[in-house]
């Protein structure tokens, strides 16, 4: 094997690693806290410590969990405080996305539909429902064309997963109500009405929080 061989594949082995990790702590739910540790998640990925080393330093510079000396990489709980900050976040982009994307709806309203169908089917699986969840609306993100808000919204991934899973794991009224809701924004945006879409999206991110037993911060503007 050469060199350039061997450094593929250890970069492959990395990069698998980091996305086990990732999807690992994703669906740690965001009110608990939980430590792994090299062994471990090497056993249960079937990675080499190496690789899994370089995912958890990879993981804590991007703020998700924190390497305890001799006790492994501790997965914090999310606070309420960086709850209400993600959700003001989003809310800021959301909203920004959405009214660009109610001037030409037709270029996303198929995926969208798409998504919403595809969602249905989840309502058993919370992890998968709340990554198609995130779909949807990082859908709508993209097509906004902007960027460096993509980018942005996307370093809040890891954080919404885990703040869905507390708001539909264990039942699927929030699961349906949040299919409903969906449907809405899809809906406000058929009907190119800024006014609707946007008040669809509001109702939305308000009962995400309703959801999580979180007052209302401000969320809309």
């Amino acid at each position: 094997m050469t060199g350039t061989q061997a450094g593929k594949r250890t970069e492959n082995a990395q990069e698998i690693a980091y996305r086990w990790l990732r999807d690992r702590v994703a669906s740690v739910p965001r009110s608990e806290g939980v430590f792994l540790t090299e062994g471990q998640v090497a056993e249960a990925s079937g990675i080499s410590r190496t690789p899994v080393r370089e995912a958890l330093l990879r993981l804590e510079a991007e703020g998700l969990l924190q390497i305890v000396p001799k006790k492994g990489a501790f997965v914090p709980p999310i606070s309420d405080a960086e709850l209400r900050s993600v959700m003001q976040a989003r809310s800021l982009i959301e909203d920004w996305s959405v009214r660009r994307v109610a001037e030409a709806p037709d270029t996303v309203l198929g995926e969208l539909e798409r998504l919403l169908g595809e969602q249905e089917k989840l309502l058993a699986d919370p992890v998968e429902f709340i990554e198609c969840d995130r779909t949807f609306h990082r859908t709508i993100v993209i097509a906004a064309g902007n960027p460096v808000l993509v980018d942005f919204y996307e370093s809040l991934r890891e954080r919404q997963l885990r703040m869905g899973l507390r708001a539909v794991a264990g039942s699927t009224d929030r699961a349906r109500g949040v299919l409903t809701e969906h449907a809405a924004i899809v809906d406000g945006l058929r009907s190119g009405s800024v006014a609707e879409v946007t008040g669809a999206l509001d109702r939305h991110l308000e009962r995400t929080l309703a959801a999580l037993s979180i007052p209302d911060p401000g969320v809309r503007r």
